[in-house]
């Protein structure tokens, strides 16, 4: 692959995505595949830097400040990272990405407002840089729910927002699967994690090969 290979990982929150793409980078190595895994917000100083900021920081951003924030950080972390990878020939895992700017701050904060869509859409057009395959995790709201109560690491200002902020960005992501279906694939999040990480690998694989072909 000359041009590398762009993956990302998306799903509300406890849908196990962070992960099941840990999970990958280890089984493409043992293939001696080249993969890079990486995260938004993050993946540089100046983009983790800015993570801190916007999951725990408690600023209280304006919405549309906030979403600059996010393609900030996104911009920096494209230039310095992804788009090298990709020109090496690489393969980039990174969990999260436009769509979760989308889900989070789209559907979820802004209830779904066209206006604060747009805005996204435009942004993320300017970026310009879009995913090969798209892995969305999906489980019934009241097992993510459980999940995230469960949860040993600390707690990001998004996590502690209302269930019904949390209905709205798994409704963002459906929305987002059905209008991207070739990008985007769905993974049954609510089995073993070893039926999880099995069929994430299948459904790469596949995709890898077809592009050797």
């Amino acid at each position: 692959m000359e041009n590398g290979f762009f993956i990302t990982f998306e799903g509300g929150e406890g849908a196990g995505k962070s992960t099941q793409a840990h999970l990958l980078k280890e089984r493409l190595k043992q293939d001696n595949i080249d993969v890079i895994l990486t995260r938004e917000p993050g993946g540089t100083k100046g983009a983790e830097a800015l993570r801190k900021l916007l999951l725990f920081g408690r600023c209280n951003f304006s919405l549309q400040a906030e979403i600059m924030a996010h393609f900030t950080a996104r911009r920096d972390h494209v230039d310095q990272l992804i788009k090298p990878a990709l020109n090496q020939g690489k393969i980039v895992v990174c969990d999260r990405y436009i769509d979760s700017t989308l889900a989070y701050q789209g559907y979820g904060l802004s209830e779904g407002d066209p206006d604060i869509l747009f805005f996204i859409q435009k942004l993320s057009n300017l970026i310009n840089l879009f995913p090969h395959l798209t892995l969305i995790f999906e489980a019934p709201f009241d097992i993510l729910k459980k999940r995230r109560y469960k949860r040993q690491s600390q707690i990001d200002d998004y996590e502690k927002l209302e269930d019904s902020f949390h209905y709205r960005v798994l409704y963002g992501f459906k929305q987002i699967a059905k209008k991207n279906g070739k990008r985007c694939k769905i993974i049954n999040a609510n089995q073993s994690l070893q039926d999880v990480e099995r069929d994430v690998y299948n459904l790469v694989f596949r995709k890898l090969s077809i592009l050797k072909q």
